[in-house]
């Protein structure tokens, strides 16, 4: 018994040992990443990562041009399908780590659907989870090093949030037919307020897909700007660089937690305009 107790310590001790290693690893790779396009001195670029460039060629972008956003665009699908498709090819009863990772995901995207939207918005449900995974997955890819982060430009977040638009606003005619038109229609308002507040409102619903967009595409290019600037202070340091180096893994570690929270955002913002759309009356 002591034998194995003592064999399973020392595996346990190796095991963090090998977990910490890879860590320290990913760090010194992920801060060298960073750092390798500054040449020295104070000389900090941090919107360069955001530029879209051809990948096969050093030509102008044109419309069908294959880029460096469009490979990242087709990674962050392929990691949907690999989470949802290959991840729960064994429908296990035990299920294994890639199938829990994807049931966790289904059931808590359905249960916000449920309960921000109703019951009758589940039919809808497949295309919110799909939103919400692909988010998800471009926000967490977006944080290799390296890599090109797709929800940092407004041209993909638009289209995301222009397609919950317009599907919500048919949704609800189609629903509703005019009666969609409630929406706008502040009933419980004193009847001198209720032009002035339709108006208010009919306003603040076209603005949804700006603020829908450029919430997610700002967070995450502001977070990754900054990742950037600390990265070029700790290059322009040197070996004084060590402040910078903490703020860069510091900032990372909350950069981890604001690509989950603007996919949370963007889906549960989508469920309470699907939730107008079905029910429209105040």
């Amino acid at each position: 018994m002591a034998t194995e107790s003592t064999n399973t310590e020392a595996k346990s001790g190796a095991g963090k040992f090998i977990a910490f290693a890879l860590i320290g690893l990913a760090v010194l790779a992920f801060i060298g990443a960073l750092m390798d396009d500054y040449e020295g001195g104070l000389s900090i670029h941090p919107m360069d990562q955001f530029v879209v460039s051809p990948l096969f060629s050093d030509g102008p972008v044109g419309v069908f041009t294959i880029t460096n956003a469009t490979m990242w665009f087709a990674l962050a699908v392929l990691a949907v399908i690999v989470i949802m498709v290959l991840g729960t090819r064994g429908r296990a009863v035990i299920p294994s780590r890639s199938q829990s990772i994807a049931e966790l995901a289904y059931g808590f995207v359905r249960n916000m659907v449920e309960d921000v939207a109703g019951k009758d918005a589940l039919p809808y449900f497949p295309y919110i989870f799909t939103l919400f995974l692909y988010i998800l997955c471009a926000n967490f890819l977006g944080l290799i090093p390296g890599s090109f982060t797709t929800t940092s430009h407004i041209a993909v977040t638009a289209i995301l949030a222009a397609a919950v638009f317009l599907t919500v606003t048919i949704l609800g005619f189609v629903k509703n037919g005019a009666g969609f038109l409630s929406l706008f229609w502040v009933a419980s308002a004193p009847l001198a307020l209720r032009p002035i507040l339709a108006v208010i409102e009919l306003i603040s619903y076209f603005v949804r897909p700006v603020s829908h967009s450029i919430r997610l595409a700002g967070n995450v290019m502001a977070g990754h700007a900054v990742l950037k600037v600390f990265a070029g202070f700790a290059g322009a340091l040197g070996l004084a660089g060590i402040a910078p180096i903490v703020g860069v893994v510091a900032i990372y570690g909350l950069e981890v937690l604001v690509s989950a929270i603007q996919a949370y955002v963007f889906t549960i913002l989508t469920c309470v305009y699907l939730k107008d759309a079905l029910h429209p009356h105040h």
